[in-house]
């Protein structure tokens, strides 16, 4: 049977109520008005993201953001005159899947464009047929930077681009903070994984040409779906590290918090750096309990940048979903708006032409200036990092009272990617 989520009419859509086109969600299309006049097809988008499992909030978070985006695009008018059919299923983090659901989309489905993706080794298993696909794939949240290094820039597959920030948040703008704190030694607990040893190699590289006085004294791998952090946690606890550097995300961070803080870990460490902490859905689980003082950051925060386009995202996103938007949500709603602009600057939706028109795109989003890098088709923006402060009402934290904050170009490494001057730091980044 096939996973694709069932969709509430009631609770999720008002999508193309002025018009003709159908929303389509997991594999049923829900009507919608039809008019007498001769009506376009619609431009189709096929959406994949993790929504089952202990990472499903993600997915769902991720679906929300995108609803929106497609909602307003339709009742204005949708592109080019044309409304949005919209798909989305389950992707849970195999490999298998993503390709499966990819080559559902373009070759049953007939998608214009497809987008999504949770896990890096998806990315990279996605990124390789899309020469084979030829449409446009949109990646709104695996951050190995292998996917815009290697396969776009190196090996040419000029049909992936990626919306959101890579693990140069993750690693390389964490140790520009670190480097700022007066502490010199470091553990870590992350994910036994690709994502987390590419993160903490880079925290680490970067660091030490930032602070050649700092030392890695404590590594500590938890497996995927670790539910007792109790022997990761004692590891740490038992060096002499002043610093502690986890890119565990999701519920499995939520976890790992709530049994560090029976362990007095926060007692313990002077600082902690999460570099997906800021994540709604682990800001929503803990509330009242996120520890004080941790450094956070996440791929976009909604206190943040202080404009009237993000604050009007976040009350309409409040208004629509009675929540706050994730990161995901954010980076979903972006993709399908800069989708947009690049098929009305090409007058098409055709492949060749939409990869044109992506290329070099400088837009504004809720997370603020974004500008798209004809080179390796990375989106470059920055995000925040932030110390936990409790608030009264909710959300119950805010990031707002001590925000460090550093332009993506002065993070993100540069194509070719060859040598020491295409990596940061590009300048005196202590002093900068």
């Amino acid at each position: 049977m096939d996973k694709s989520k069932k969709f509430n009419r009631r609770s999720f859509l008002k999508v193309g109520a002025a018009g003709s086109a159908g929303v389509m969600m997991g594999n049923v299309l829900l009507p919608t008005k039809a008019k007498a006049a001769k009506i376009k097809d619609p431009i189709k988008i096929g959406d994949q993201a993790v929504l089952s499992g202990i990472f499903g909030s993600y997915g769902n978070f991720h679906r929300i953001g995108s609803l929106l985006a497609i909602e307003e695009i339709n009742n204005n008018g949708g592109i080019l005159g044309r409304k949005i059919e919209y798909m989305m299923k389950d992707a849970t983090l195999k490999p298998d899947v993503a390709i499966r659901n990819a080559r559902y989309y373009v070759e049953q489905w007939g998608a214009d464009m497809i987008m999504g993706i949770d896990s890096s080794a998806q990315s990279l298993a996605v990124g390789k047929i899309m020469p084979q696909l030829n449409k446009p794939l949109l990646v709104t949240h695996a951050a190995t930077s292998k996917l815009t290094e290697d396969l776009v820039y190196k090996e040419g597959i000029k049909q992936i681009f990626r919306i959101s920030i890579p693990t140069y948040q993750d690693g390389i703008s964490a140790a520009m903070l670190a480097a700022k704190l007066p502490i010199t030694r470091w553990a870590t607990v992350s994910p036994n994984y690709d994502y987390g040893k590419i993160c903490w190699k880079t925290f680490k590289d970067m660091l030490k040409k930032l602070r050649p006085d700092v030392e890695f004294v404590s590594e500590s791998w938890a497996n995927f779906g670790t539910v007792d952090f109790s022997p990761y946690i004692s590891k740490v606890m038992s060096s002499n590290a002043e610093g502690l550097y986890s890119v565990e995300w999701a519920g499995e961070l939520i976890t790992f918090i709530n049994q560090a803080k029976k362990f007095g870990l926060f007692k313990k460490f002077k600082e902690v750096i999460l570099p997906v902490g800021a994540a709604m859905d682990v800001v929503y689980g803990l509330g009242k309990n996120y520890p004080e003082n941790l450094w956070l950051s996440c791929r976009y925060w909604y206190e943040y940048p202080p404009t009237n386009q993000n604050s009007n995202f976040v009350k309409t996103f409040y208004k629509r979903w009675n929540k706050y938007p994730h990161y995901v949500s954010e980076i979903s709603y972006s993709a399908i708006y800069a989708y947009k602009m690049a098929v009305e600057k090409a007058g098409s939706v055709k492949t060749e032409d939409v990869i044109k028109a992506l290329e070099g795109l400088t837009f504004v989003s809720p997370a603020g200036r974004r500008w798209i890098r004809a080179s390796d088709h990375q989106a470059v923006y920055e995000v925040p990092w932030g110390r936990v402060h409790h608030k009264s009402e909710f959300p119950y934290i805010t990031l707002k009272k001590d925000l460090k904050v550093w332009p993506g170009e002065v993070y993100y490494p540069k194509p070719p990617f060859k040598s020491p001057e295409d990596y940061p730091p590009y300048y005196n980044l202590l002093n900068g």
